[in-house]
């Protein structure tokens, strides 16, 4: 079903469509330029999982300060409250890490707020996936401008992590998911660091997700993604409802922490 109201829209994407059955639901605020998030969480969680999405206009041309965006967030968390979902992402890495740690618990605190559910953020499940892979220094790699690694550089830093070395490739945001998994791997593997403890592949809207168990057998270093970061976190809040579930060996070692 979808249903668009203003700039929100809200996808079912669960197999919950067709069966009417779903032991848990998640949700996820998403922006509205994504196209890669709703097929990666189709793909990888369990098909009792349903998925909920709504869109907000909030980066690129539609970025905006965090009082606002707070307002949206605040919006879009009690549409998917109505949906009775038991987790709620803010799901975009270069915007929950923006506003530094202070400004993502302001975005957390207004998903609780407003929906009532488990409230979940891309950097926060980044920052528990970069915990759990023991990865203390890191190389970043992105598709976005430099201004929006600085930002994600300070928020991980204020956080006491090290970034030895980061690439941003620059790309328009609108050709985030045309960047093929190959240039991935080829682009991280020429900006690996010896010192760096892991690597961290940055951005919710890239194929980014399909080169990690390749890079981490080619590099020997554990690799987080924002999808993949977020899909091992948010199955970690719902383990009460599922139990364990499978795991994806093309998500890399993670999955098994």
């Amino acid at each position: 079903m979808n249903m668009t109201a203003g700039h929100l829209a809200q996808t079912d994407l669960s197999l919950e469509a067709s069966t009417g059955f779903a032991r848990a639901r998640l949700g996820l605020i998403i922006p509205s330029s994504n196209r890669l998030s709703e097929p990666h969480f189709r793909r990888f969680l369990p098909p009792d999982v349903a998925v909920h999405t709504t869109r907000l206009q909030m980066t690129g041309v539609h970025n905006k300060p965090l009082p606002a965006l707070l307002e949206d967030v605040s919006r879009a968390a009690a549409a998917l409250g109505d949906a009775r979902c038991d987790v709620i992402v803010f799901h975009c890495t270069a915007n929950s890490m923006e506003h530094g740690p202070e400004g993502e618990q302001k975005i957390l605190a207004a998903v609780r707020e407003a929906s009532g559910a488990l409230a979940l953020s891309t950097a926060q499940a980044v920052v528990e996936a970069l915990r759990a892979s023991a990865i203390r220094s890191m190389v970043i790699v992105s598709p976005y401008s430099q201004s929006h690694n600085d930002h994600e550089k300070a928020y991980l830093e204020a956080l006491g992590f090290s970034v030895v070395h980061d690439v941003a490739l620059g790309v328009p945001s609108v050709d985030y998911p045309h960047v093929p998994p190959a240039k991935w791997l080829d682009v991280t593997r020429d900006n690996l660091r010896d010192e760096a403890d892991g690597i961290f592949l940055s951005c919710t809207n890239t194929t980014q997700i399909d080169v990690i168990a390749a890079l981490e057998a080619q590099t020997g270093k554990p690799v987080v993604n924002s999808n993949q970061a977020t899909i091992w976190a948010s199955l970690k809040r719902l383990a009460p409802k599922l139990g364990a579930p499978a795991t994806h060996v093309a998500l890399g070692a993670l999955m098994r922490r």
